[in-house]
């Protein structure tokens, strides 16, 4: 994480101490919030993920002790760390400090160097923590697609299999072809399968090759609809791309091929018989936009969110019944990201979803 990265809020009633705890901290870019009271702190940490609180003991109507209580109760902010402000130096209310929650204080006036020592390090530390969190869902996520979500198809198959052997003399043509195509797809999700699960685990250990250049973003989106539309075909929908010939991005070749693959087959999957999806770009500046559109089932707010986050377990199956894990989203976010884009999502149920990302234009 950038340094930039980290959110910090202040909060003191003292408008000259959040100015010059402001202005010391800003030297390092984080980005920096404010509130005055332990109210407006509150409401601010319903809707930020803050990396660290700096935060005045002795406040109007909620004193920073009940402002701390508050946070440590609540699952979205107990795990951040909290660092008093305080003129008070007796050993009582360090005491009490540390056992509502602090990590530690500073007292004022500020000692500049001090200051920032102290949020360093426990940013520091929030960064650790956050790394190790991370891993910890990844390798669950890893041994839960093991565990699960690779067996299921792996059953499907030799069930198949074992059924056409006991009774292939018995079935007709029809019942052998209708078999047949029944294995084929479950193949296919197990190749696909295994093979989000390989660039997954190259990416984590650091040794998928990064090897951006400057491409025709019309060539890799019309090689997908091509690669797709057998996929599409068979639940009769209308697969396109209206990106035009000439669209240059400075991006990873392979890279930006699976991220549209994984976009438009996921797009296939909550789309409806009869559906349509296109893969539409635009440019923004330095950026180009792509936007894989579907006409499909659309996502409910309360799952948006989970979507790219690695210790999410949601995964619904398709508009016909098809399987997955919810591991292409998170490669897309880790390519993308990697390529320095975003990803994001927009959409409504019963409407359908477009799926957006950017890639440079340019070498930045």
């Amino acid at each position: 994480m950038d340094d930039r990265n980290f959110k910090v809020l202040i909060v003191d009633d003292v408008p000259k101490n959040i100015q010059l705890a402001g202005s010391i901290l800003q030297k390092q870019e984080y980005n920096i919030f404010f509130a005055n009271n332990g109210s407006t702190a509150l409401k601010l940490s319903e809707t930020n993920d803050f990396d660290l609180i700096l935060l005045d003991i002795m406040m109007p109507e909620m004193d920073g002790f009940e402002v701390c209580e508050h946070l440590k109760k609540n699952p979205r902010t107990r795990d951040v760390p909290i660092i008093f402000l305080t003129a008070k130096t007796d050993s009582e209310s360090t005491i009490k400090g540390f056992d509502t929650g602090a990590v530690d204080y500073v007292t004022k006036p500020f000692n500049e160097k001090e200051l920032l020592a102290r949020v360093k390090t426990h940013l520091e530390l929030r960064r650790a923590q956050q790394d190790l969190w991370e891993a910890n869902a990844t390798k669950d996520k890893f041994f839960s697609i093991i565990a699960h979500d690779l067996k299921n198809p792996f059953n499907a198959v030799l069930g198949l299999t074992n059924l056409f052997l006991a009774k292939y003399d018995s079935f007709d043509d029809d019942k052998k072809k209708e078999l047949v195509q029944m294995v084929n797809q479950s193949s296919k999700h197990m190749y696909q399968l295994l093979e989000n699960l390989l660039d997954w685990s190259r990416m984590q250990t650091g040794k998928m090759e990064w090897h951006p250049a400057t491409i025709d973003l019309y060539t890799y989106a019309f090689e997908n609809i091509y690669l797709l539309e057998n996929s599409a075909e068979n639940k009769k929908i209308c697969l396109r791309s209206d990106v035009e010939k000439g669209t240059p991005i400075y991006a990873d070749p392979n890279m930006t091929t699976m991220v549209i693959r994984n976009l438009v087959s996921n797009a296939i999957k909550f789309t409806e018989e009869g559906g349509e999806i296109r893969i539409i770009s635009e440019t923004d500046g330095e950026y180009e936009v792509v936007t894989v559109s579907d006409t499909g089932v659309g996502i409910e707010e309360e799952y948006v969110e989970k979507l790219f986050r690695i210790d999410a377990q949601h995964s619904t199956p398709g508009t016909a019944k098809e399987q997955g894990t919810g591991l292409g989203l998170i490669l897309c976010r880790d390519f993308v990201e990697k390529n320095h884009g975003k990803i994001w999502v927009e959409t409504e149920v019963g409407k359908g979803s477009k799926f957006k990302f950017t890639l440079p234009k340019i070498r930045v």
